[in-house]
C-alpha cells in the first residue's frame, strides 16, 4: 500500500505532496450541481462579476474534498480505517477557477487506541495553497489507521 501504518507517523512530520490539480469550471459546476448547491456566487458568471470577488468562487465543499483526495496517497491510502472527523476547517483567502492547488500535511497528534490494538488516530493538519503560495485551505483531520503488524 502506498499509505503510511499508524506507526510510521510522528508529530512533526511534514508531507510535501507532489500531486497538484489545476480547478477547472467544469469541476466547480459539476461539483455544485451535483450536491444540488446552486448559489449563484458558485455557478453563474454573471451575477458572480458583480460581487466583490468579480469572478465565481470555487465550492468550498470540493476545496475541502480536493485537499484531502491530494494527501492521501502518501498518507493514508489503502492504511485507513476511516476518518473521524474534520475541525478546524478554514477557507482563509477564495479559490477561483483556473487557480492550482498544491498540499502540504502536518502530523499534528499520534495516539493509539485504548480498546483496539490494531488501530491508531492520527489528527493531520492539511494546507492548500494557490499557485501564488497564498493559504486557501486548512484543516484539521483525524484519522483512524491501522497498525501494521498487529
Amino acid at each position: 500500500m502506498a499509505g503510511l501504518y499508524f506507526d510510521q507517523f510522528h508529530v512533526g512530520q511534514i508531507f510535501e505532496h507532489e500531486l497538484r490539480k489545476t480547478v477547472t469550471e467544469s469541476d466547480n459546476m459539476l461539483f455544485s450541481t451535483m450536491t444540488l448547491n446552486p448559489q449563484p456566487l458558485h455557478i453563474d458568471r454573471h451575477f458572480a462579476k458583480n460581487t466583490e470577488w468579480g469572478e465565481p468562487l470555487v465550492n468550498s465543499l470540493f476545496t475541502l474534498g480536493l485537499v484531502i483526495g491530494i494527501s492521501v496517497g502518501d498518507t493514508t491510502l489503502g492504511t485507513t480505517i476511516g476518518n473521524l472527523g474534520m475541525t478546524e476547517t478554514t477557507f482563509p483567502n477564495p479559490l477561483f477557477q483556473g487557480d492550482t492547488v498544491r498540499v502540504t500535511t502536518e502530523v499534528a497528534a499520534v495516539r493509539g487506541s485504548r480498546s483496539k490494538p490494531d488501530r491508531g488516530i492520527v489528527d493531520f493538519i492539511h494546507r492548500a495553497y494557490n499557485q501564488n503560495d497564498v493559504l486557501v485551505c486548512q484543516t484539521r483531520r483525524q484519522a483512524m489507521m491501522r497498525r501494521e503488524n498487529v
